[in-house]
């Protein structure tokens, strides 16, 4: 008898470890999870909200109906639906485990379309016909080898599009047509990973492609689409390299429609006349870049968008006339996805602001009006009242005016609110007014005000600042964050003493060179796929990747350009980085590989350094599956609570 209590202990006790097992957010089996404490799953409750954000992406025009496909996640991917009406439901089309990249219906044939997807992120897309009466979905590109940038023939009978397929290094020129998987042939073998189609001439006879050197520097060339022939367009050599985006042909087959910095600091729409080479500016009286642009079928309507200061301005020029039409006047927001209808009246566009998740319209020319085709779901939160942010400016330590967004917490979070500063990849990206998603728990529930700069180097302010942080100019980009840390002390309402800094790719780069190089201001550090060695990074990133990352970073290869990279290297600086950090790696990430967190991630743990680390054995560049970036978040606000808010 006397031993019954000792037996309802135990009993007590395997019961309440059972309890306590059941009420944590316990990783799965495809994730590797080092120092992270365990996720209580009161917390998974706390956030659930801010995890139920769903956004749409537009992706194609029916040829005939008026109706469409999207990209948007039901599930755990990304996926493709289709939409028959303005506020139609979205029926899913694909169930796949991966998420569903981009997806095209053929300019008149709607029996099919195609679309395009890697396995587990690891960036090799495969091209595959999605069969409408059936739902059968056919492969048809090598399985193997990285496929992108297809453009469909006028006639919709050929695709044409980049593979690396040869060699894995070179993006060569392909030419299939999708009903006939037979037909895949090498059209033209080509030198370099930058080479896309852009367009095919009215008759289908000429290819326009892009020849992708740098963010500074590109060519427009003329294939013969059955030959392979080549002939260029815009000659190489002048006083500066010049820069060109997209490009249309006109419906008389007489000149292109280009964006370009020719003459120019930023991107201007232009007509580049095809017997002259001539060009002509078509928006030079806009100070602004031309981001995207699309011409309606008939030739008649030129839909384009400016980036002023980040944010997105819809324009309509009249081809006959070169004058635009006033068009609705959309929220301040991002704007993106541009593609006509084969009606040639209505355009169709993914919108974005700060309060809205991302979601498909599209606006009638000839009605002037503006209708939401996709309403996303925002886990039951009032999004409207989420703070808009303020572009703030500051010096630099030259001098350079350096500006960025700052979102403030609501005003029942008194006193000096700490700081997460944002660094955006690219490095040629652009911090805009997206939504911000998870984030915005941070914001509104913890308190925390939320920095997103634009340091040397982002697009959106001209070619000049585009470059200035190439090559060993790169320090002067992490000067720019060391100056951002210098002016949040002279705001009165953030607390200069609690500072996170976070990025990701070349963003966490950033990151861990703000730890090594500005320890005494930053609190902690969160590095999502970052660069810890530029010298091996270059060398271990995929091969089709290199030879356009060393434009921008430098050559590795170059004795003095690989003994300024290790000097400079986070993972060589080490020593010099206390603060808690928290890096996180996709297995399968093409750009930037494994090694690179692993060597910093065991090299900082050797000052005894708190370091968090988590590893998606299936993601890529970055999360992308719901289970591993809701993992991911618990973990992060996790790891603000603990470092940055006490």
């Amino acid at each position: 008898m006397r031993r019954l209590p000792c037996i309802g202990f135990l009993l007590l006790f395997f019961f309440t470890s059972v309890h306590a097992e059941e009420a944590a957010i316990l990783p799965g089996d495809n994730l590797v999870v080092e120092g992270i404490p365990r996720v209580p799953a009161t917390l998974a409750e706390t956030v659930s909200r801010y995890t139920e954000f769903r956004r749409a992406a537009f992706l194609s025009w029916h040829p005939s109906k008026r109706e469409m496909l999207v990209r948007t996640r039901f599930a755990e991917t990304v996926q493709l639906h289709q939409v028959r009406f303005p506020g139609g439901a979205r029926t899913q089309l694909t169930f796949f485990s991966d998420p569903v990249h981009s997806a095209s219906y053929p300019p008149k044939d709607a029996r099919w379309f195609i679309f395009s997807k890697d396995t587990g992120g690891n960036e090799f897309y495969q091209y595959y016909r999605y069969d409408l009466d059936s739902g059968d979905v056919i492969l048809l590109t090598d399985g193997k080898s990285r496929n992108t940038s297809a453009v469909f023939s006028n006639s919709g009978d050929r695709l044409a599009y980049s593979s690396t397929r040869r060699n894995g290094k070179d993006t060569d020129l392909y030419a299939l047509k999708p009903a006939d998987r037979s037909s895949d042939r090498l059209l033209a073998q080509l030198e370099g990973s930058g080479w896309r189609a852009l367009d095919w001439s009215p008759d289908d006879r000429t290819l326009l492609v892009l020849e992708f050197i740098s963010a500074n520097e590109s060519y427009l060339w003329l294939f013969d689409a059955a030959t392979g022939q080549r002939t260029l367009l815009t000659p190489k050599g002048g006083a500066e390299p010049v820069s060109y985006g997209g490009g249309r042909f006109s419906r008389d087959r007489k000149g292109l429609y280009v964006t370009t910095d020719r003459d120019a600091e930023f991107h201007q729409l232009a007509y580049l006349d095809l017997a002259t080479k001539k060009h002509t500016a078509l928006t030079g009286h806009i100070t602004w870049g031309v981001e995207d642009f699309d011409l309606s079928r008939d030739g008649k309507w030129l839909a384009f968008v400016t980036n002023e200061d980040g944010v997105s301005v819809l324009h309509v020029l009249e081809t006959a006339t070169g004058q635009e039409r006033p068009v609705p006047k959309f929220p301040v927001g991002v704007i993106g996805g541009l593609q006509w209808h084969a009606n040639s009246t209505e355009l169709g566009v993914t919108f974005e602001s700060v309060r809205t998740p991302a979601d498909v319209y599209s606006y009638n020319v000839t009605t002037d009006t503006v209708e939401r085709w996709t309403y996303s779901e925002t886990g039951g939160l009032n999004t409207a009242t989420f703070p808009e942010p303020e572009l703030v400016r500051w010096k630099s330590f030259d001098g350079r005016t350096i500006s960025g967004f700052l979102y403030r917490p609501p005003v029942r979070f008194t006193g000096k609110r700490p700081v997460a500063v944002n660094i955006h990849g690219g490095p040629e990206s652009q911090a805009r007014p997206h939504f911000l998603a998870r984030q915005n728990f941070w914001l509104n529930e913890l308190g925390v005000a939320l920095l997103y700069p634009n340091i040397r180097g982002s697009a959106g302010y001209g070619k000049t600042f585009l470059k200035l942080d190439n090559g060993q100019l790169r320090q002067d980009a992490y000067k720019d964050v060391g100056a951002l840390l210098d002016w949040i002390r002279t705001r009165p309402e953030l607390d200069a003493d609690r500072v996170m800094v976070w990025g990701a790719s070349y963003g966490g780069h950033v990151t861990l060179m703000a730890g090594t190089l500005y320890n005494d201001r930053v609190r902690c550090l969160l590095d999502i796929v970052g660069i810890s060695n530029l010298v091996t990074f270059l060398q271990a990133t995929e091969s089709y990747r290199r030879d356009l990352r060393r434009v921008e970073y430098g050559d590795e290869r170059d004795p003095e350009t690989r003994a300024f990279m290790e000097r400079i290297a986070p993972v060589h600086n080490a020593d010099k980085l206390k603060k808690p950090l928290f890096v996180v790696q996709g297995r399968n990430d093409p750009r930037v590989p494994l090694s690179e967190a692993e060597q910093m991630v065991s090299t900082v743990r050797k000052n005894g350094t708190p370091v968090w680390y988590l590893l998606a054995k299936d993601e890529g560049h970055g999360f992308s599956k719901k289970k591993n970036v809701d993992y991911l978040f618990y973990a992060s606000v996790l790891f603000v609570q603990e470092y940055l808010l006490k």
